[in-house]
């Protein structure tokens, strides 16, 4: 048996298959290359304006110094200790409008996004008169605001408090453990007032990821694109949420009974450490899946596409005794291969859509010239080739659809396993494994140095 013809064939046909594995694995180092370039434009973009930014605040920062005792030289002598309070909003309630802008680095896209946001807090500043007491001194205190990249402030206009307008907004939050950002003084007249209502706008830019630190006692931030595949990944969902093609409207609301950030803001807090993992409300300015994505996707179906189009052949050439060479299998192969670099190469230009439609028809139009000749028929030939193009119809709609798409491949090797049980239900293997006989040498009339066989 391991020397019949069907053996042999198989194996053949086999080693073929594993042979086209070397084009497929640089097809996709070269997949992956192109998608580099295309980070690349996306870190340029974040380079030139301004990464993700994660806002922090308002709150308020109350610089306090307490005298302490301490032990010098054996005398208990008084020093001062600085730290600062932060007082967080009852209510912190943040509206937004995002536009995003899709950019051009030659044959490469990357968004960046702008943000105008309006901010409305109200804090208690009863508690201010705690530290009133004796060893205690109260500094200056403060509004601030925290970005994650303060090249993205664009600009921020007057901050009101109980409908005064505070001087001049400074540059940095005024926190030695978090510098990025805004902060202004509150005055000595609004020190004694037991509630501040907090208004001010603010516009940002920045590129992928805006998120929003839920400080207040209740948070709410709404938000309005015109983005329409946003990202809501992060600790909180969106309450509601409407996504269309015109872009997107989401509300998140969150507390402290849910969040707990109230405990993270003790006298002496780190803010540098923990804003990056505080909870935060988060929306993503996403690429959909682009054509690098699809493309590799796609190239992890090429052995089960090529391995079906050469048992289409083995089948062809068991049912009408045509024989083909390894060879033609090896070109058809091949043109299945340059199938995905063209898909590659025209997807950069006219979009993934209209690439794999064009892919399709030239591959189809390519093997279906040269099957004509292979099979010796148009007929044939038209057969395979509206064949393929069924394969890639089949395939496209893998890719678009993850949700059913173990169903659908499934119901696809179903269908091509029952036609190939059906098609080859009267074969007889045995007949087919059994070795050709060998021919007898045979010897020409005549001189000894005829002979055909020796």
């Amino acid at each position: 048996m391991l020397k019949s013809p069907l053996f042999i064939k198989i194996l053949v046909l086999i080693g073929s298959v594993i042979l086209l594995l070397l084009p497929l694995s640089m097809l996709k180092g070269l997949i992956n290359e192109r998608s580099q370039y295309r980070d690349d434009v996306e870190n340029s973009l974040e380079q030139s304006t301004s990464g993700p930014q994660k806002l922090l605040g308002p709150l308020i920062a109350l610089p306090i110094t307490e005298m302490i005792s301490v032990q010098e030289g054996g005398k208990e002598v008084m020093k001062p200790s600085s730290f600062i309070h932060y007082y967080l909003p009852d209510e912190l309630v943040i509206e937004g409008d995002q536009k995003v802008e899709t950019r051009h680095i030659g044959i490469y896209d990357g968004q960046i996004w702008n943000a105008a946001l309006n901010f409305r807090a109200v804090f208690n500043t009863d508690k201010f008169n705690q530290w009133r007491k004796p060893g205690f001194e109260i500094g200056q205190p403060f509004i601030a605001l925290a970005v994650g990249d303060s090249r993205g402030i664009v600009k921020v206009d007057k901050v009101n408090v109980n409908d005064y307008a505070l001087p001049a907004i400074e540059p940095g939050t005024g926190l030695a453990s978090l510098k990025q950002g805004v902060h202004v003084d509150i005055p000595d007249s609004l020190n004694q007032e037991p509630q501040l209502n907090l208004t001010f706008s603010l516009n940002l830019m920045g590129t992928g990821t805006f998120s929003v630190v839920p400080l207040g006692r209740m948070s709410q931030l709404s938000l309005t694109s015109n983005w329409p595949h946003p990202g809501f990944l992060g600790d909180f969902l969106p309450q509601q949420r409407e996504v269309g093609d015109s872009g997107f409207k989401a509300q998140w609301q969150s507390s402290w009974f849910a969040n707990n950030i109230n405990t993270t803001f003790e006298e002496g807090a780190d803010l540098y450490r923990e804003i990056n993992s505080l909870p935060a409300f988060s929306v993503t300015v996403e690429t959909p899946a682009d054509q690098y994505q699809l493309i590799d996707r796609a190239v992890k179906y090429a052995l089960l596409l090529i391995a079906l189009t050469f048992m289409a052949f083995f089948i062809f050439e068991t049912l009408t005794s045509t024989l083909m060479h390894p060879m033609q299998y090896l070109l058809v192969g091949m043109s299945l291969v340059m199938f995905y670099l063209v898909l590659l190469a025209l997807s950069e230009h006219i979009g993934f859509n209209l690439a794999w439609l064009s892919a399709s028809l030239v591959c189809a139009l390519i093997n279906g010239i040269y099957l004509q000749a292979v099979m010796k028929g148009w007929k044939r030939s038209l057969v395979f080739s509206a064949g393929l193009l069924t394969l890639d119809a089949v395939l496209w709609q893998l890719l678009r659809s993850q949700e059913s798409a173990l169903l659908l491949g499934t119901a696809v090797l179903l269908v091509v396993l029952t036609t190939v049980m059906f098609l080859t239900r009267h074969i007889d293997w045995y007949a087919l494994s059994k070795r050709a006989p060998r021919l007898k040498p045979q010897v020409a009339q005549g001189d000894e140095r005829e002979r055909l066989w020796k």
